[in-house]
C-alpha cells in the first residue's frame, strides 16, 4: 500500500497505518531513552536526583510498556515513530541475512522500512517535525520521507540545509559534536531540541539517545546516577518550555557477566558446527551495529538459518533447547506469530537466551577486547522487554489494553489509549 493512501489530514487527525492521530495543540516531544530499563530511574528517584521525572510521574501517567521483539535499537525506534509493530514496518533487527541475495545486510539507512512514519505523515500535513537521534545509523530511517529536519549528534557536523533540513548544529548547541562513545552524545540530542524548541518551535520532536551509559554502567553506579541527573535537568527544561512529553525507552538492559566479571556467553556457531557440521547452520546476531564497542555484537537474540535442506530443523530445535542458557528456540512460524515480526527476515529458528546470558555466533567472531575491560551488559530477549512509558499529562488506558511502548505518540497526542 502506498503512503498516500494510508495518510489522511484535515489538519485535525492524521492516520497513519491504521492509528488516528490528533493534531498537537502544544510541542509534543517524545524522547526514547535508549537502554533505559525502569531500575535506572527507579534507582534514580530512590536517591532524589531527578525531579522532574518524578513530577512526570505523579502528575501525568507513569507505567511501563512492553518493547518489539527483539529488544534492539532499530526495531523499536521504528516501531515508536510508525507506531505499529515490527511485521508491518519490516525492520526486525539492526543486522539480517538476506535470504534471496544471501547477503548480510547491517542497516543504516532507510531501505528496510517498509511503513510510513508519523513523522513523515504530520510533516507532509503541515506539522513542523523534528528527529534528532543519537547515532547516525538510524538518521535516515527516521528521517524517511520528512519533511523537516533529521540529523544525528554523531554526525552533527555535518549537516546541511540539503541533507538534514539544517546546517551549524555545533553553533546552535554551542558546542562541538561528541565522541559517539559518551554520555555527552545523548545530551547533545536533547541539547538540541531544546535549542529547537526555543527558536523553531516544532510541533512534533523525536529525540532518540544512546544507551552507552548503561551498556557500561548498573543503575546505582555514580555515572548512571550522574547521567540520569543530567537527563532530568534537560528534560525540565522541555516542560519548561511548554512541551507535553513523553519517555519510552528502546529495551532494557541484563548484566551477562558471572561474579567474577567474565562474561556469560553462549556460542552458538561453534555448538552447531560440531553437531551438523561446519556451515551447515548459519547464525546471525542481529545486535550487530557500527558500535560494536557497547556490546561486543552479543545480545539476547539470534538467528538460526538452515542453509543445507537435509539438516532437519526438528533435529536443530531439539539440540539448541538442550543447551545452557538458552531460554526459548522457535521455528519461524511460531516467532512470527508470538513477536509480530516481519516473515522475511526471519530466520529458521529464533533462539532467546535466559536473563544473564549472552548469545553469540562463533567465539572468534566476537573481539571482547571492544568491551574495554568492563563487564558485559546487553539486551535483546525478553527479560529486556518491559521498558518505562511516562507521560507529563495525564492518559486514561484502557485496562483491557497491552501498553506497547510505540504507543507513546497516540497516548500523548489523543490523551487516551
Amino acid at each position: 500500500m502506498s503512503e498516500c493512501n494510508n495518510i489522511y489530514s484535515d489538519k485535525k487527525v492524521v492516520t497513519v497505518n491504521g492509528r488516528e492521530y490528533q493534531w498537537p495543540t502544544q510541542p509534543t516531544v517524545v524522547v526514547c531513552f535508549d537502554g533505559c530499563d525502569p531500575e535506572y530511574i527507579e534507582a534514580a528517584s530512590q536517591a532524589g536526583l531527578i525531579p522532574n521525572l518524578d513530577k512526570m510521574r505523579s502528575d501525568g501517567f507513569a507505567g511501563k510498556a512492553l518493547a518489539s521483539m527483539p529488544t534492539f535499537t532499530n526495531p523499536n525506534n521504528i516501531s515508536i515513530v510508525c507506531g505499529v509493530s515490527p511485521n508491518v514496518h519490516g525492520v526486525s533487527g539492526n543486522f539480517y541475512f538476506d535470504r534471496e541475495t544471501g547477503k548480510d545486510v547491517m542497516m543504516v539507512d532507510s531501505t528496510p522500512v517498509r511503513a510510513p512514519t508519523l513523522l513523515s505523515a504530520f510533516s507532509r500535513a503541515g506539522a513542523k517535525v523534528v528527529a534528532i537521534t543519537a547515532k547516525d545509523k538510524l538518521r535516515k530511517a527516521l528521517g524517511k520521507n520528512l519533511d523537516g529536519i533529521a540529523f544525528s549528534a554523531e554526525k552533527a557536523n555535518e549537516a546541511t540545509e540539503t541533507e538534514n533540513g539544517i546546517s551549524n548544529v555545533e553553533a546552535l548547541v554551542g558546542r562541538n559534536a561528541p565522541n559517539q562513545y559518551s554520555a555527552d552524545l545523548s545530551l547533545f540530542v536533547l541539547d538540541a531540541g531544546i535549542k529547537l524548541l526555543e527558536t523553531t518551535q516544532p510541533d512534533i520532536s523525536y529525540l532518540s539517545l544512546s544507551d552507552y551509559v548503561q551498556h557500561k554502567h548498573a543503575p546505582n553506579d555514580p555515572e548512571a546516577l550522574e547521567f540520569m541527573v543530567a537527563v532530568d535537568q534537560r528534560l525540565g527544561k522541555i516542560l519548561s518550555l511548554g512541551a507535553q512529553l513523553g519517555i519510552v525507552a528502546d529495551h532494557g538492559m541484563s548484566d551477562m557477566a558471572d561474579a567474577e566479571g567474565n562474561p556469560r556467553i553462549v556460542y552458538l556457531s561453534d555448538q552447531l558446527d560440531r553437531e551438523f557440521g561446519a556451515g551447515n547452520c548459519r547464525v546471525i546476531c542481529p545486535i550487530t551495529d557500527p558500535f560494536v564497542r557497547h556490546h561486543g555484537a552479543l545480545g539476547g537474540f539470534v538467528r538460526i538459518h538452515l542453509m543445507n535442506a537435509d539438516i532437519a530443523i526438528q533435529d536443530v530445535l531439539r539440540f539448541v533447547r538442550n543447551i545452557p542458557g538458552v531460554a526459548l528456540a522457535l521455528p519461524r512460524d511460531e516467532v512470527c506469530l508470538m513477536f509480530e515480526v516481519a516473515d522475511d527476515r526471519e530466520g529458521d529458528i529464533a533462539v532467546i537466551a535466559i536473563k544473564g546470558v549472552a548469545l553469540g555466533a562463533s567465539e572468534t567472531d566476537h573481539d571482547l577486547s571492544q568491551l574495554s575491560g568492563v563487564r558485559l551488559r546487553s539486551h535483546g530477549g525478553l527479560t529486556e522487554q518491559a521498558v518505562p512509558f511516562i507521560t507529563s499529562i495525564p492518559i486514561n488506558i484502557n485496562p483491557t489494553h497491552r501498553l506497547r511502548n510505540f504507543d507513546i505518540f497516540f497516548a500523548l497526542l489523543n490523551g487516551a489509549i
